[in-house]
C-alpha cells in the first residue's frame, strides 16, 4: 500500500491523466477517488492544482474525441458497441438518446455527471455531425465541471482524505486488497445486476431467416420496432414496421388481432427491450410475440432492406398496416 501512495505522491499528475483517459474510455476504473485523492495531495505541494485540474481535463477531452470520432465515422454501429460492453443496465442508451434529443450539445456539460451517458452522448454527438467546435466548446465546460468539483472535494476535506491515507498506510497490504475487494464487488454486482435482467426476460427468438421466410410466401407477421425515435431517425428501420417505444407500451396497444404474429425488435444486447415489450403484449393478450433474434443489426447483417425514418413520423405510430 506504501508503494501505491508513494506512486500517487511522486506521479500524481501522470496516474491521474491515465486514470481518467482509461475511465473516459469505457474501462470500469474508479476516476473520482483518484482525483479527489491527487487533489488533496496537491495542497502539500506534491503538484500544482491548477497543472492536475488542466491535466483532468485534458484527458477527458482526449477520450471524449475518441468516442466523437468513432460515432462520427461508424455511426450507431458505436453506440451500440459501447452498451453492448458496458457494465452499465442496458437502457443507458435509450435514456442518453432521449436526453441528447432534447437538450442537444448542452447535454454535454452535465453527461460526466449521469453513470453510463459520457462516452454514448459523446459517440452520439459525432453520429450526428455535432460540429467540433461546438462539441468541443460544451464538452470542455462538462470535463471541466466534473474534474473541478473532485479536485475540489480533495481541497476541501484534505485533512479527511489524509487520515483516510494514514489508515491504508497503516494497514499495509491488507489496505491494497481491501480496494481491489472493493472493485470486484462493484464489477460483480454490476455482472449480476445484467445477468438477472437477461434472466428475466428469456423467451423464444424468431431469427432473421426465418422472419424472411414468412415475408417472401406473404405471411409477414406484424413488425413492432420498439427503439425511440432518435435511434429510428438514425440508423432507419425495418420496412412496414411499427413504433411503439418500450415507454408507451403501456398506454398505447397496436390495433392487432390478438391471434397474429407478431416479431418485436430493437438494436440492444440481448434484445431485452424488444423482451421486455413482447411480455407486455404477451399480458394484455397477444398469443404469438417473439423478439427477432440480433435485433436491427442482426437484420441489416443478413442484406435486408432498412428503411429511412423521416422527422415528421408519429413518436407512437402504432396504427394497424
Amino acid at each position: 500500500m506504501t508503494t501505491l501512495l508513494r506512486l500517487l505522491a511522486d506521479y500524481g499528475l501522470t496516474v491521474a491523466f491515465f486514470n481518467v483517459l482509461l475511465a473516459q474510455l469505457g474501462a470500469p476504473l474508479p476516476a473520482y477517488p483518484i482525483l479527489i485523492v491527487t487533489g488533496a495531495l496537491s495542497m502539500q505541494g506534491r503538484f500544482p492544482t491548477p497543472a492536475l485540474f488542466a491535466t483532468a481535463v485534458a484527458a477527458a477531452l482526449l477520450a471524449d474525441l475518441a468516442w466523437y470520432a468513432g460515432g462520427r465515422r461508424f455511426g450507431g454501429r458505436v453506440v451500440r458497441a459501447v452498451c453492448r460492453v458496458s457494465i452499465s443496465p442496458d437502457s443507458c442508451v435509450r435514456q442518453t438518446e432521449s436526453l441528447f434529443a432534447r437538450w442537444g450539445a448542452r447535454s454535454l456539460m452535465v453527461a460526466k455527471f449521469i453513470p453510463g451517458f459520457a462516452a454514448i452522448a459523446t459517440s452520439l454527438a459525432g453520429n450526428m455531425r455535432l460540429p467540433i467546435a461546438r462539441f468541443l466548446f460544451y464538452d470542455a465546460i462538462g470535463a471541466g465541471l466534473w474534474a473541478g468539483v473532485a479536485i475540489a472535494l480533495g481541497v476541501v476535506f484534505r485533512d479527511a482524505v489524509a487520515d483516510v491515507l494514514r489508515v491504508l498506510e497503516e494497514m499495509g497490504r491488507i489496505g491494497l486488497v481491501v480496494i481491489a475487494v472493493a472493485l470486484a464487488l462493484f464489477i460483480a454486482f454490476k455482472v449480476w445486476q445484467r445477468q438477472r435482467l437477461i434472466r428475466e426476460v428469456r423467451m423464444a427468438r424468431i431469427g432473421v431467416d426465418e422472419l424472411t421466410r414468412l415475408i417472401d410466401d406473404g405471411k409477414a407477421p406484424a413488425i413492432i420496432d420498439v427503439r425511440d425515435q432518435p435511434a429510428r431517425l438514425r440508423d432507419g428501420s425495418i420496412p412496414g414496421a411499427l413504433h411503439l417505444p418500450l415507454d408507451a407500451v403501456d398506454d398505447a396497444l397496436p390495433d392487432l388481432p390478438r391471434d397474429r404474429d407478431v416479431v418485436v425488435f430493437c438494436a440492444c444486447p440481448n434484445e431485452i427491450s424488444a423482451a421486455r415489450v413482447a411480455q407486455r403484449l404477451q399480458r394484455a393478450g397477444f398469443k404469438r410475440v417473439r423478439p427477432l433474434l440480433g435485433g436491427l443489426d442482426a437484420w441489416e447483417r443478413a442484406g435486408r432492406p432498412i428503411e429511412r425514418v423521416e422527422e415528421a413520423d408519429a413518436v407512437a405510430d402504432v396504427a394497424a398496416p
